[in-house]
């Protein structure tokens, strides 16, 4: 057995092994067929297993095009006889291998129905993958909430409470800084635990500028009427359409329903760019943000399963 990245020579049965194995990968044959065009998809970062000349097992890895090294899996396939668990945990170890011990920890992210535990067909091919994903380090698991808002929902009436105004990166940092005090979002806990504070807030500022089609003069700080600062909002989107970036209200002023208001500015503003679908994740741990988003108009219709390595 040996592993290799891929080359143009391997398209043909890189496409026929997506059409054949679609559940729980990520990879659709469109979606691939872009990606490879658009630079998200690379045959660097594009690992398989060879037998005999033959290609056994494949992932794939995703990142932006902008991007050294990939940061998440977005589909394991195998065709070879026995398990495939230590054979995908092999290609997982391989794509990590050539990231710098100091790039951001990558991920796995399955894209669930809401009722897919009832589904034994995708529990199946989520086990394997789950196991062979925990055999090389990713042991945390996050399910995430996903949420979504159209138009025919309504839309949440907009703040007559708080005021809405720009602020620079550095004021983001410090917000950002703050938010993450009892935060329930798992991911910014992992990042304060891996970077500190103050490195994890300067990341999220540097992450939300970089998504892929949304626009940093849409960022906005809440005010109440006594000029004091709130929370902020940050409306976004990336290739797959409008998101809720991000969402925060300080410490001290949480209890007393601003998050309502935050994301109804949020929506508001997303709509009046031309936003016809509006989609957002939180953690399932994250109670109050799931009924904000169920105030607010927007409806669960999908679980986001996130491996990870854990926290130190």
């Amino acid at each position: 057995m040996s592993i290799r990245t891929t080359v143009e020579a391997d398209l043909d049965t890189i496409r026929t092994l997506i059409e054949r194995q679609p559940t729980v990968n990520t990879v659709t044959l469109e979606r691939y067929n872009e990606y490879i065009g658009s630079g998200y998809y690379k045959h660097d970062w594009t690992w398989v297993v060879e037998e005999d000349g033959a290609i056994k097992a494949l992932a794939i890895w995703w990142g932006g095009t902008d991007e050294k090294h990939p940061y998440s899996i977005d589909g394991l396939y195998y065709v070879g006889d026995g398990d495939p668990v230590p054979v995908w945990t092999a290609l997982i170890k391989a794509g990590m291998d050539s990231r710098p011990a100091d790039a951001e920890q990558p991920e796995y992210h399955f894209f669930l129905d809401g009722e897919w535990e009832s589904d034994p067909v995708v529990v199946a091919a989520l086990e394997p993958r789950q196991k062979a994903a925990a055999a090389a380090g990713w042991t945390a698991v996050t399910d995430r909430l996903r949420y979504e808002w159209e138009p025919s929902y309504g839309l949440p009436p907009r703040s007559t409470r708080l005021r809405f105004e720009p602020a620079d990166d550095e004021a983001f940092v410090k917000m950002f800084l703050r938010i993450s005090e009892g935060s329930l979002d798992a991911a910014t806990a992992r990042d304060v635990a891996r970077l500190g504070p103050e490195a994890a807030a300067r990341e999220e500022v540097e992450l939300y500028q970089t998504m892929l089609v949304g626009d940093r003069s849409w960022w906005r700080f809440a005010y109440d009427a006594e000029d004091k600062l709130i929370g902020f909002e940050i409306p976004s989107a990336n290739n797959g359409g409008p998101v809720v970036g991000y969402l925060g209200v300080l410490p001290e002023h949480r209890g007393h329903g601003y998050i309502d208001d935050l994301l109804a500015e949020l929506t508001h503003q997303l709509v009046e760019t031309g936003a016809e679908r509006i989609r957002a994740d939180t953690d399932f741990g994250n109670v109050p943000m799931a009924k904000a988003f169920e105030r607010g108009g927007y409806r669960n219709f999908a679980v986001r399963r996130v491996l990870s390595f854990p926290e130190e």
